[in-house]
Formats: C-alpha cells, structure tokens, sequence
C-alpha cells in the first residue's frame, strides 16, 4: 500500500517544477493524506491484536489456576484436559506474541516512511516556484546524479527486504494460525 503512496509521492516530485507544480503539490498532499489513513488501519491493528493476546493470556492463567486446583483434589480427567487446553492457549499466546511484534515493526517502519514524505513534501512546498516565476535550472552534476540514484536504489532494495522479511513473518503467522 505505502509503496503505490510513495511512487505517487516521487512522481509528484519530479514535476514539482514544472508549470503543473501546485497540481503536482496537491498529488502529493492526497498521497501523505492516504499513508496517514493506512497508517492509522495499522494502529488499529496493532491494538485488536494487542487486546487479543491479552484475552488469551487471561485464558490461560484461567486454565492454569483450574489444573492446579484439579491437581490439589486429585481429579486426574480434570488435570489432563487443563494441560491440553494450557498448551493450546500456551500456542495461542506464542504466535500472537509473535504476530504484535511484526505488527509493530511494520508500524514503526511505515510511521518512518510517512516521516520521509512529509519531510519530502515539506521541502516541494519549500522549492516551488510560483507558476508565472520559472527559476532557471541549473546543469545537473552526473556524478552526484549517479550517486543520489545508487543511494536510491539501495534504499529500495532495503526496503524490499525488510518488506519481503515481514511478508514472510506474517505467512508463517497466518500458517501456525490455520488462516
């Protein structure tokens, strides 16, 4: 989602100054405006998780406390289906657990990606000419051209990992859920 958001973001930038540049200004606002939405779906995500982990650890000291008073009266059929039920929640808990910290993790690194548009757009904002002013541009320098594009594209190929990484967290998630 915040990729689609962010190409939009960096195609409004690369015509900021042309004489489409308030258009292009305003593309750029709608996207930022739309990361921040996607961005509260995440929030809202990380705490329906967060709720979920905690009603299930709940059930499982309920679980514990109800195998530990089978086995104070000796009632065996009791104790074994509590320790049945202990690990399943036992499991439950695990894999939420896991499942909060990748939600967390995606969180904190779209909230860094909206940090960067808004800091992009701010500086478009910042750099843009009224449209009956075109400044004149400068020669581009190739060198620092070739750096800012090698600079670029390792940024997105970590990007691309971090996001193939938790794709891969959140299948193997879903897996162990049975969804």
């Amino acid at each position: 989602m915040f990729e689609r958001l962010k190409e939009t973001l960096r195609d409004a930038l690369s015509r900021a100054s042309s004489p489409q540049g308030r258009a292009a200004l305003a593309q750029m606002r709608d996207a930022l405006v739309q990361a921040k939405v996607g961005l509260a779906d995440l929030r809202q995500g990380v705490e329906r998780t967060r709720a979920r982990l905690e009603a299930e650890r709940a059930e499982l000291d309920t679980v514990r406390r109800r195998g530990k008073l089978a086995a104070d009266i000796d009632d065996r059929e009791t104790v074994r289906i509590a320790e049945q039920y202990e690990r399943k929640h036992g499991e439950r808990v695990a894999v939420l657990e896991k499942k909060l910290a990748a939600q967390q993790e995606e969180l904190a690194l779209a909230e860094h990606e909206i940090d960067d548009m808004t800091s992009q757009l701010r500086a478009a904002y910042a750099g843009v000419a009224p449209p009956d002013v075109a400044s004149p541009s400068p020669m581009p320098d190739p060198l620092e051209e070739a750096r800012a594009e090698g600079d670029a594209l390792r940024r997105d190929i970590d990007r691309a990992a971090r996001d193939a990484t938790a794709q891969r967290q959140l299948d193997e998630l879903k897996r162990r859920m049975g969804k």
